[in-house]
């Protein structure tokens, strides 16, 4: 019963992946693609003021190893459905962990609630808390400098994010034998939320979208990094994610009933086999 579930699992993660391609293809895409042209128009500007002040231009020595079209489609697309993979994966292990526990205790809960209620926690650990933390921003916004320290700050709220998640979910089953389901939930989410609250006050913060270039004088010779870019993307890319999660959550539950249709008869039954 593990392998189907798992199955379910990286089937309904390939779904996701292949839909969320697509909306990212189709809406966030094209903010990249601002972002890129951006960049290049801000070096550009920034070596001609240099040459003008005699201070000489500035070679990044970029090579590109992609073209552009490549990395929006294969790679894009391949990234995608392999993340997509992933988090199925990763949903149906955790899938069989709780329900082992649910169905035992409470036989008449529906597994597709349980499977709704998994989506809904994971969309908020692994994404909406770190993206709250860190927001997303398009290519060309941040300092080449701190790309290490960036991503090892996101890494690090969300490994936290996801393991308070754990601990809260936990915590809020043990309880919900004591207190009713909505206090379990609240006292659980309560303390879930002081963890991140001391997490993100203990990591650094990283404001570093590009200011107008300026020349000695003060004036302005090329305009600071578009806020609408910006905006957009973190919509966009928000809204993927709501995409992704709901897709991978859809799919899955429907897998599930369809599992516990043909292998279990009753609730009890798809218990046993999941222990």
């Amino acid at each position: 019963m593990e392998r189907r579930i798992i199955g379910a699992g990286l089937f309904a993660g390939l779904i996701a992946g292949i839909v969320s391609y697509v909306f990212a293809r189709i809406f966030i895409e094209p903010q990249v693609g601002k972002a890129i042209a951006y960049e290049e128009g801000h070096g550009a500007a920034e070596e001609a003021m240099n040459a003008a002040m005699g201070h000489g231009g500035h070679d990044h020595g970029d090579v590109e190893v992609f073209t552009r079209s490549v990395q929006e489609n294969i790679g894009a697309g391949v990234g995608t459905v392999v993340f997509g993979l992933a988090m199925g994966a990763f949903f149906a292990v955790a899938f069989v962990v709780l329900w082992a526990y649910i169905g035992r205790r409470w036989p008449s809960t529906d597994p597709r609630a349980v499977a709704g209620v998994l989506g809904l926690l994971g969309f908020v650990a692994a994404f909406g808390v770190p993206f709250f933390v860190y927001p997303a921003n398009p290519p060309a916004v941040g300092d080449p400098d701190t790309i290490g320290a960036r991503s090892g700050s996101f890494l690090t709220i969300t490994l936290v994010s996801v393991i308070a998640m754990i601990i809260a979910v936990v915590v809020a089953l043990h309880l919900r034998e004591r207190l009713s389901g909505l206090g379990a939930a609240v006292v659980s989410g309560i303390g879930y939320l002081v963890v991140i609250g001391i997490a993100k006050a203990l990591l650094p913060q990283f404001h570093e979208i590009p200011e107008p270039l300026k020349n000695d004088q003060g004036t302005i010779v090329y305009p600071g990094f578009p806020a609408e870019v910006v905006g957009l993307f973190r919509v966009y890319v928000v809204a993927n994610q709501v995409v992704l999660w709901t897709v991978l959550t859809l799919v899955f539950a429907v897998a599930i009933s369809a599992i516990a249709r043909r292998g279990a008869r009753s609730a009890d039954d798809l218990v046993a086999a999941s222990s």
